[in-house]
C-alpha cells in the first residue's frame, strides 16, 4: 500500500507516493532487532540513499543501526512497530526531503563549502539568495523606467528604500564566510543532522573507514584527552564499522617499550573492544607482534611475560591464545620474526594448558570426593539402621521370653 510522501497532503490524486513502511522484528533478548524490509523502495521514492533514514532512525530512537548493502538488511537494534517508524520518516522527509519553500519533494539533498545545515530546495522554487538576486535586479529595473517612483518616493521620512536601491554592484548576498558566522552555524546544526551526513562515511572502503578511526584516536592521543575517551573510541569505532580492529589501532598508537605499564593504564579501552569478542582478540595479537617488531631489542625476549599481562588483564581468553600459538602467520610481521615470537611465548602457552589441566583435574577430585562422602552418608546409615534392628530383636527378646520374634513382628519396628 502507499501513501503520500507528505502526509500531511490527505488528495487522493497527489502524485509523489512511496510505499507504506513494513516492519519485521526478529531476535529475543538483547539481541532484538527491527528489520526495515522495504527500505530501498522507500528511499527509492524520496531519492535519497537508504542509510540516511535508517541512520536517522537511529539518532531519534536513540538505537544502534546495521547497514547491509548487498543483502538490503537495514536493522535498527530493538523493538519497533511501523507505525512508529512512520511517523519518525514524516520528520526525516520535512527536515531533509521537502522543499523549504514550496513543500515540493523533488529535491536533492547537496552539501555547499561552508558547514551549515543541509536543505534541500525544490527544481521548481529556487534557492533563496536567488530569489534575491531577482528582486535586486527588478527593483534597479524598476528605477531606471521611472515606475518606482510611487509611494516610497513621496514617503521622505523612509530611508530604506534608498539603502536597498542604493547603487551597489558590489553587495555580497553570500552568506558569511568569518569564523563566528562559522560558529554560529556549526551551533545550530542538530545532532540529527551531525549524524545524518556523518553517515556517509559507512559507504566508503574499508581502508578509508580504518584511516579514519586511526585519525580519531591519534587526535585523542595528542590532545591529551585519551585517558578518558574510552567511550567515544568505542563510539566512532561502532559508527565507522571497525569496532573488530580496534586493538589492532589502538595497540599501534598507544603501546611502545613500556607495553606492560601501558597494559594496566589503558585495560580500560581495550576491554571494551575484546570483552567476549574472540575476533578483536586476535587483532589484538596482530597488534602485539606489530609492537615487538618495533621495539624488538626491549620486547622480544619479554613476550611471554607479556602475554601473561594481557592473559591476566582479562584481554585475551586461553581459547584464542592456543589459536593463536598452533599458527605461524606472517600478516602483520615476517615469517622469521613470528617464528621467534612464538617460540618466546612457549613456555607461556604451556603453563597455560598445563593450569588448566590442573584445573580440570581438581575439579574431578572435588566430584569424586562429593561420590565418596555421599557412599559414606549412606553406609553409615545402614549400619545405624542394622544396629537399631539387632537392639529392638534383643528386647522383643527379653519381654517374649522367646528365642527370637518372627519376622512379621520386626517389621513393626521398623
Amino acid at each position: 500500500m502507499s501513501v503520500n510522501v507528505n502526509r500531511s497532503v490527505s488528495d487522493q490524486f497527489y502524485r509523489y507516493k512511496m510505499p507504506r513502511l513494513i516492519a519485521k522484528v526478529e531476535g529475543k533478548g538483547n539481541g532484538i532487532k527491527t528489520v526495515i524490509v522495504n527500505m530501498v523502495d522507500v528511499a527509492k521514492a524520496l531519492n535519497r540513499p537508504p542509510t540516511y533514514p535508517t541512520k536517522f532512525f537511529g539518532c531519534e530512537l536513540g538505537a544502534q543501526t546495521q547497514f547491509d548493502s548487498k543483502n538490503d538488511r537495514y536493522i535498527v537494534n530493538g523493538s519497533h512497530e511501523a507505525n512508529k517508524l512512520q511517523d519518525m520518516l514524516d520528520g526525516f522527509i520535512r527536515k531533509f526531503v521537502l522543499c523549504t519553500e514550496c513543500d515540493n519533494p523533488e529535491t536533492d539533498l547537496t552539501q555547499t563549502l561552508h558547514i551549515h545545515p543541509q536543505k534541500p530546495t525544490s527544481y521548481d522554487s529556487g534557492s533563496a539568495s536567488v530569489k534575491k538576486e531577482k528582486e535586486k535586479k527588478n527593483r534597479k529595473k524598476d528605477k531606471e523606467n521611472g515606475s518606482g517612483s510611487g509611494e516610497a518616493g513621496n514617503d521622505e521620512n523612509i530611508d530604506a528604500p534608498q539603502a536597498v536601491d542604493g547603487d551597489d554592484d558590489d553587495e555580497d548576498w553570500a552568506e558569511e564566510t568569518t569564523e563566528e558566522a562559522q560558529r554560529r552555524r556549526m551551533e545550530e546544526i542538530s545532532d540529527h543532522a551531525k549524524n545524518l551526513t556523518l553517515s556517509e562515511d559507512l559507504e566508503k572502503p574499508l581502508e578509508e573507514r580504518v584511516n579514519l578511526f586511526y585519525n580519531f584516536v591519534k587526535y585523542k592521543k595528542e590532545n591529551a584527552t585519551i585517558d578518558a575517551a574510552d567511550k567515544e573510541i568505542l563510539a566512532e569505532a561502532e559508527r565507522l564499522d571497525v569496532k573488530a580492529m580496534g586493538p589492532l589501532i589502538l595497540s599501534e598508537l598507544l603501546f611502545n617499550e613500556n607495553i606492560r605499564d601501558q597494559i594496566k593504564k589503558y585495560k580500560r579501552h581495550f576491554l571494551r573492544f575484546c570483552h567476549n569478542n574472540k575476533k578483536a582478540q586476535k587483532y589484538l595479537l596482530g597488534g602485539f607482534e606489530c609492537v615487538v617488531k618495533l621495539h624488538k631489542v626491549q620486547l622480544l625476549s619479554r613476550v611471554p611475560i607479556i602475554l601473561k599481562d594481557l592473559y591476566d588483564a582479562d584481554m585475551l581468553d586461553e581459547d584464542v591464545i592456543f589459536a593463536w600459538a598452533e599458527k605461524v602467520s606472517k600478516k602483520y610481521v615476517s615469517k622469521e620474526l613470528a617464528k621467534e615470537i612464538h617460540a618466546k611465548a612457549a613456555p607461556f602457552v604451556k603453563w597455560l594448558k598445563e593450569a588448566e589441566e590442573e584445573s580440570e583435574g581438581s575439579e574431578e577430585e572435588e566430584e569424586e570426593e562429593e561420590e565418596n562422602v555421599e557412599v559414606s552418608y549412606l553406609y553409615q546409615w545402614y549400619i545405624s539402621r542394622n544396629n537399631q534392628l539387632l537392639l529392638l530383636l534383643l528386647i522383643s527378646h527379653n519381654r517374649t521370653g522367646s528365642t527370637l520374634l518372627p519376622t512379621s513382628s520386626c517389621k513393626y519396628y521398623l
